[in-house]
C-alpha cells in the first residue's frame, strides 16, 4: 500500500496544522508584548496555543472529503 494516494483528508489536515501554526508563530513574534491572550493565565494559553492547531486539523479532517477507494479484487478460487 506504499503507492497509495494520499487522501484528501490527510492533506487537508495537514496544510491547515500547518497554516495554523505558521499563524501563531507569526502573531507571537510579531506582537512580542502578548497582548492578544494577555488577559488570560499563563497556563491557559499554553493550553489556547496547543487546542488552536489541534481544534483546525480535526475540522479540517472532518470537512474534507473522503478519497474513494477501488473496491478490491478477490482472486479467482482455483482448484475446485
Amino acid at each position: 500500500m506504499a503507492t497509495a494516494p494520499v487522501e484528501a483528508k490527510v492533506k487537508a489536515a495537514t496544510t491547515s496544522t500547518f497554516v495554523a501554526s505558521l499563524i501563531l508563530a507569526v502573531l507571537n513574534a510579531v506582537s512580542a508584548d502578548s497582548t492578544l491572550l494577555d488577559p488570560l493565565p499563563g497556563w491557559l494559553q499554553a493550553v489556547i496555543v496547543a487546542l488552536v492547531p489541534t481544534a483546525v486539523t480535526y475540522l479540517a479532517a472532518w470537512q474534507a472529503r473522503h478519497t474513494p477507494r477501488p473496491a478490491p479484487v478477490e482472486p479467482p478460487v482455483q482448484g475446485l
